[in-house]
């Protein structure tokens, strides 16, 4: 066999070896942090079971830790915060399947934000699945807990249910929120619409983990070309699971329902020019300073596009327990950039 034939081949070869050697590095991974976060699980369900029938106390934990760490000095993780830790994990999932299946999904580390931070179940139960689903780095998924993620997420007011088919009307629900949290743009409540655009732009990265997984930036002022006149789309982008264009039109003031007329002309526009056949409806996404929430409803009642209205905050008050314990956005986008790097290598 020639040189020449082996290079024709070899590049994609080479290729597919590499896409295997990373499957089984991650596949790998995820086996060892399963089995971690099962044995810390156990321990913590050991710890608690010894409490209840003897009566340990915090002392007990403390030389338990001691002699751990001086049968395993190279294993880390054997503290005596770490195993308070355990205990609370144990405590907090009692299901021993769930934490295999679900909650071992996710890092330690991930675990220990969770059970600081959030103290609800079913919000926890949140926050896990939507780590593994958007694979959220642990300052990510800080900074989703902080803004009050579950709260907002599936709240926006929303015509979907008559004008989507289900499942689509479900899916563009739960991903829509209310309100959208664009504190870290740095504005003010009286910044205007173009300002409020060109910080967007200018923090691109984190604007997109604001809005959440599957959204792809088409265009700012997108121009269309209507019976000889010019419009200009404040934002369009696609969605990826939705399989959909996505109009969104921003405006600094209080919902107005005349603002709905100009979305729903862009909505048919976009669906007769740039809509492939094989893409659903395209959805509008309102997002305005304020809404009336009947003002709205109203509004969107006979309306036959897929239009959501959401409000959105410039700037919100952290509760003194967290300020500077959170990180900041040039470190949040710092991490999007170099995870945007090493997925485009």
């Amino acid at each position: 066999m020639s040189d020449e034939l082996t290079i024709e081949w070899y590049g994609d070869f080479l290729s597919e070896l590499k896409l295997r050697i990373r499957q089984a590095q991650i596949r790998a991974a995820l086996a060892v942090n399963r089995e971690l976060v099962s044995l810390y699980w156990q321990i913590g369900r050991d710890i608690l079971q010894r409490q209840e029938s003897e009566g340990w106390g915090a002392k007990v934990i403390e030389r338990l830790s001691r002699d751990l760490r001086a049968e395993f000095p190279e294993m880390k993780g054997l503290s005596r915060t770490n195993l308070l830790y355990m205990r609370a994990f144990a405590e907090a999932y009692p299901d021993e399947q769930f934490v295999q299946q679900v909650v071992g999904q996710i890092p330690w580390g991930h675990n220990v934000r969770i059970l600081d931070k959030v103290k609800d179940s079913a919000e926890r139960e949140f926050y896990i699945r939507e780590t593994i689903a958007n694979g959220w780095s642990r300052n990510i998924l800080a900074l989703q807990i902080q803004s009050r993620l579950y709260e907002r997420q599936g709240k926006a007011l929303t015509n979907f249910e008559l004008t989507l088919p289900k499942p689509q009307s479900d899916l563009a629900q739960n991903l829509l929120k209310d309100p959208y949290n664009f504190d870290f743009l740095g504005l003010g409540k009286e910044a205007h619409e173009r300002d409020i655009e060109r910080a967007m732009m200018e923090h691109l990265r984190a604007y997109l983990l604001e809005l959440g997984a599957g959204f792809a930036f088409v265009g700012s002022q997108y121009h269309l070309e209507v019976g000889g006149e010019d419009f200009y789309i404040d934002q369009l982008f696609y969605h990826l699971k939705l399989r959909c264009f996505v109009v969104l039109e921003l405006k600094a003031t209080e919902f107005r329902p005349e603002y709905l007329g100009k979305l729903n002309f862009y909505l048919s526009a976009v669906d007769d020019m740039l809509r492939h056949e094989a893409d659903a409806p395209t959805i509008g996404l309102l997002l305005c300073g304020n809404r009336n929430e009947l003002v709205a409803e109203y509004a969107l009642r006979d309306i036959d596009k897929p239009i959501g209205v959401s409000a959105y905050e410039l700037t919100r008050v952290l509760p003194e327990n967290l300020r500077g314990s959170l990180p900041t956005i040039e470190e949040i986008e710092a991490e999007l950039s170099e995870k945007f790097e090493d997925e485009t290598k």
